[in-house]
């Protein structure tokens, strides 16, 4: 018997179903309200990750995990002051700052990356917005991991229309850019861009074809409203991001958020079955924070739709897991590695 078979049969014997405030992951919401999504982050834990798995096996295989790689491809010497970001210059990380990275370096450790089995190759630089002087090597970037057959995403920091233009011709697949929490806790984070800022560059992004990769982070002292509104601010825009990812805080040293604690792990949890609730077609991926994660907690993040990760021992700035970790791990659990485009919501 399937698993919504099972709900079925719950329903029609009488039991109560696990939520108040439903929905079915065969139609997709743009219309949430704050109380409905609390109303689901304050179902029993059990209630909540059942119905995660509804949503995620309507739209998922659930024993495949796509494989990410994400590479710094600029770092240190930020403009922003977001309270989290080692990578900032107004923060004494002794994080030193670098150039671009040329074509042929990004696109050899792109090849590392596929041959060590990721499907997507993700490429970071530490940018307010990046300088049109840099698109040509920006666009080169794109189009060489690309005809690797592997998707390709670019977080680089606001852009203008003619940036997305460029980047949308040289085929880039998704934009990464996070809301990072909600409206109302934005300005404790971050002073230098608005909320408005991220909305209008996702929309941008949006407008030119290129998928949209936005998430948030967790652990920075939010409360659980706060989550809510960030989940509730991405599903509520005119298309679902195709990619939500949700990083665990990682305190670094020398930032303003460096002695916040670790979130509840069943809260980070939480998280990630909410949004695959709210967000049935979408990819959702454990991002930073791993290096942190028990495995039980990474499989619970599974289980609660979670289908996506980054692999390799590093994430920008920060450690992660490894490969021989997460093979492990994938192996006891008997995942596969999902391949590329496999997301039902991609362009």
């Amino acid at each position: 018997m399937s698993l919504q078979s099972e709900f079925d049969a719950e329903t029609k014997a009488g039991n109560p179903a696990p939520s108040t405030a439903r929905t079915d992951p065969g139609t997709l919401r743009h219309d949430w309200t704050r109380e409905e999504v609390e109303a689901l982050f304050a179902l029993p834990f059990n209630d909540l990750v059942f119905e995660a798995q509804i949503a995620h096996r309507r739209w998922f295989n659930p024993n495949q995990v796509q494989m990410s790689t994400l590479l710094s491809i600029k770092t240190g010497g930020c403009p922003e002051d977001c309270g989290y970001c080692a990578q900032s210059a107004k923060f004494d990380t002794g994080l030193k700052a670098s150039k671009l990275m040329e074509v042929e370096k990004v696109l050899a450790e792109a090849r590392k990356a596929k041959e060590a089995g990721s499907s997507r190759y993700c490429m970071g630089a530490a940018w307010r917005e990046p300088k049109d002087r840099d698109m040509d090597t920006i666009c080169a970037i794109v189009q060489g991991v690309k005809e690797m057959g592997m998707e390709t995403c670019m977080t680089l920091g606001m852009l203008s229309g003619q940036q997305v233009h460029r980047l949308a011709q040289a085929g880039l697949d998704y934009y990464n850019h996070n809301i990072d929490t909600s409206e109302e806790y934005y300005d404790k984070i971050i002073s230098t861009r608005t909320f408005q800022d991220r909305l209008d560059t996702l929309e941008r992004v949006r407008q030119a074809g290129i998928n949209v990769c936005s998430g948030g982070i967790v652990g920075m002292g939010e409360e659980q409203s706060d989550r809510a509104g960030m989940l509730m601010a991405l599903a509520n825009l005119e298309e679902h991001p195709q990619s939500v990812p949700i990083n665990m805080l990682i305190p670094m040293e020398g930032t303003p958020l460096e002695g916040e604690g670790q979130i509840d792990p069943l809260d980070f949890v939480r998280t990630i079955a909410v949004a695959r609730i709210m967000m049935p077609q979408s990819m959702v991926r454990i991002a930073a924070g791993r290096e942190h994660m028990s495995d039980e907690t990474q499989t619970l993040c599974f289980l609660a739709g979670a289908n996506s990760i980054f692999t390799g021992d590093k994430l920008l700035t920060a450690k992660n897991p490894g490969d021989a970790h997460d093979a492990r791990l994938m192996g006891k659990l008997g995942i596969e590695p999902m391949p590329a485009h496999s997301c039902p919501a991609e362009k």
